[in-house]
């Protein structure tokens, strides 16, 4: 597998390096995280499975979002399953943190996947990462007369209008409304096809003045945060192109690490600066 990124591949060849813990030394740091807040102990267990985090960030690249992003997003489930692990259950660690993972990688792909936004519920899990191979699995099975959908649906164990759903989404890539639909510079684009049969009712255009209103108080509460975290949260979240933590980090002075910690506190800030606005405006 090859990186262009120096940087990445410095931090692959040092993760695939650490030592690999057995389970009588697994326990142990776990137990000394548990009860003694040891961070020593903490960075260590870290450290030894962020070949994880590698190995599976491999496994989603094909999903054509930026591979560091999906290593941090790995090392952030490695550290979740750090703070859920029991270490008396008699299970091992690395088993325990993979499924981490494995869950925080596939949460970020449905996210950036596309620009219409994928549920991330169990089915719809499912269907995202297994349909292509379903699907390709009974497109060569000739034996069926059902439909392609149905045999998938079967085979996957769950609705069929959600197969149906979830393979027109994934049928091509996200188009802009504002595209012409043909060649010629006089066409029309796709948005000139939309037809409002309806006038905004009431509840419309209630609705979209709530939106207006909730947007407002999103930046209001952007503009409170600490500089460094305001400008990591719009490079990020309200950027049409949104940076990468590595370009924020090398644009800031700072680690990949650090601009996630600093993304981690800014939205905890956000999240409760609107909450005390929205309690103050329901007085």
């Amino acid at each position: 597998m090859g990186f262009q990124d120096p940087h990445i591949r410095r931090y692959v060849r040092a993760s695939m390096a650490e030592e690999i813990l057995d389970a009588e030394t697994e326990t142990q740091l776990a137990i000394a995280w548990r009860d003694h807040a040891d961070e020593a102990a903490l960075h260590r267990l870290i450290q030894a499975y962020a070949r994880l985090a590698v190995s599976f960030a491999g496994r989603f690249k094909r999903y054509d979002v930026p591979y560091e992003d999906l290593i941090q997003q790995g090392n952030l489930g490695l550290m979740r399953a750090a703070e859920k692990f029991d270490p008396t259950n008699g299970s091992r660690f690395s088993t325990y943190a993979a499924w981490w993972i494995r869950a925080s990688m596939q949460d970020y792909v449905m996210r950036n996947w596309s620009l219409v936004r994928t549920g991330t519920n169990a089915t719809q899990k499912k269907l995202f990462f297994h349909l292509r191979r379903a699907m390709q699995k009974h497109a060569r099975d000739e034996s069926s007369d059902l439909p392609l959908s149905v045999r998938v649906a079967e085979e996957l164990q769950v609705p069929v209008e959600q197969v149906e759903a979830m393979m027109g989404r994934m049928a091509g890539p996200d188009l802009s409304l504002d595209a012409p639909q043909g060649s010629d510079e006089d066409g029309r684009s796709w948005v000139d096809t939309i037809e409002d049969t309806d006038a905004a009712t009431e509840a419309d255009v209630a609705e979209k003045l709530d939106g207006a209103r909730r947007r407002a108080a999103l930046y209001t509460a952007v503009e409170q945060l600490p500089e460094r975290e305001r400008r990591i949260v719009s490079a990020r979240h309200l950027a049409e192109d949104p940076a990468t933590l590595s370009d924020l980090g090398l644009a800031m002075g700072i680690s990949k690490e650090r601009v996630r910690q600093l993304e981690e506190r800014a939205l905890a800030r956000l999240t409760q600066i609107v909450r005390e606005a929205s309690a103050i405006a329901a007085e």
